[in-house]
């Protein structure tokens, strides 16, 4: 790695942990940067699942005053993002470069949509309140393949992640998002912990990252206070929508 794709790596990392502290989508800035950095397609998402799972697991830990207690339904669902996740990276694993390529235009296309339907998902479930009879079983089950792509790929997982909490148990607002952050931060770091040990993370271009978004994310608290988060959301879907043209144009027509 040279100087100008640490600077351009580190500032990635510095956009990603500011648009992460106020609407949230790092991954669809990082990503995009390693591969622009010259990785392959798949060391690049590994590497990339590496640098934000730190800020991830410090999310999960930010208010465990709201943890729920650890009944037979949340250990399921800490079990599947467990076994999930180590699924979804050995699938990554398993999945052959081109192959890969092909599936990243629908990868961060779909990314992209959820991103941009993530504030009318959490109006509704807000405006959802605790009516209804929610079974927690259901949770385990709409779960799976969750954690299964969180492994793989991961972008837009919390998005999920809230709104099958939502639908499928009777826990306030407050304390789903903690079980969100929760099941976030576990299972990106199961993945890492598979990447870390099948070598598959390029560690200058994830250090540069993560370096980013460290400082982006305390950034981006301060700039929540000036500048509208819609914005930030926006811009972000904007750069999503690009690059989803671009990479179908480059994997898929070229």
């Amino acid at each position: 790695m040279d100087g100008q794709s640490g600077l351009l790596l580190f500032a990635a990392g510095l956009a990603g942990g500011i648009v992460t502290a106020m609407v949230g989508g790092a991954s669809l800035i990082t990503f995009p940067a390693l591969l622009a950095a010259g990785l392959p397609a798949v060391v690049a998402n590994a590497t990339s699942t590496v640098a934000l799972t730190p800020g991830n697991v410090v999310a999960g830990l930010a208010d465990l005053g709201r943890m729920p207690r650890w009944d037979r339904s949340f250990t399921g669902l800490v079990l599947i993002a467990v076994v999930g996740s180590v699924a979804g990276a050995a699938l990554l694993l398993a999945t052959p470069e081109k192959a890969f390529t092909a599936v990243v235009p629908l990868l961060v296309g779909f990314a992209t949509i959820l991103f941009a339907l993530s504030g009318r998902i959490r109006r509704w479930i807000v405006s959802r309140g605790a009516g209804g009879a929610p079974s927690p079983g259901w949770s385990n089950l709409l779960f799976a393949p969750v954690a299964v792509y969180g492994g793989y790929f991961g972008a837009g997982m919390s998005v999920m992640i809230l709104a099958i909490m939502s639908v499928s148990r009777a826990d306030e607002f407050r304390t789903a998002n903690v079980i969100k952050n929760l099941l976030s931060g576990l299972t990106s770091f199961v993945a890492v912990v598979v990447f870390v040990f099948q070598g598959m993370v390029a560690w200058p271009p994830a250090l540069a990252v993560m370096a980013g978004a460290t400082i982006g994310g305390f950034l981006g608290g301060r700039l929540a206070r000036v500048l509208p988060p819609e914005l930030m959301r926006w811009i972000v879907i904007a750069v999503g929508t690009v690059l989803t043209a671009i990479y179908a144009r480059r994997y898929w027509f070229a």
